[in-house]
């Protein structure tokens, strides 16, 4: 909000499965509320996973996306089908190529910036990159 001309959000997965055996299938899970109900739905069914976590058992999806209003059968047809794992896959591969090694992880202008920071840490970095409010 503070830089809307400026700045771009580009959003990737990046399931830390060693700690959370279930993220890998919540990541995908976002992924098919994507493809059901668009960008809204994504970022509903994300904030929810973060809600519930680590409760973030398959049963637990499929409530959370019916909760949203998503077809249950068309949802669970997509999250059982792993069609959103190549999605996940390939943000993880993205994030690894860059230096990712946890989360969260930031990029401004190429530079990471690693970790919980806050915002006007990153703000300031924001800034330093040139944006303008």
């Amino acid at each position: 909000k503070d830089f809307p001309n400026d700045v771009r959000i580009v959003y990737r997965h990046y399931p830390l499965t060693s700690i959370h055996p279930n993220a890998q299938k919540s990541a995908e899970a976002a992924e098919c509320a994507a493809k059901l109900g668009g960008n809204d739905a994504f970022w509903k069914l994300h904030d929810k996973l973060f809600e519930i976590s680590p409760a973030l058992t398959p049963d637990a999806l499929v409530a959370d996306a019916k909760g949203l209003g998503l077809n249950e059968a068309n949802f669970k047809k997509c999250l059982d089908s792993g069609e959103m794992a190549g999605r996940v896959d390939s943000d993880v591969a993205s994030g690894n190529d860059s230096g990712v090694e946890g989360t969260p992880a930031t990029f401004i202008n190429g530079q990471l910036v690693s970790g919980a920071v806050p915002y006007a840490t990153l703000k300031s970095q924001i800034q330093a990159a040139g944006a303008k409010s």
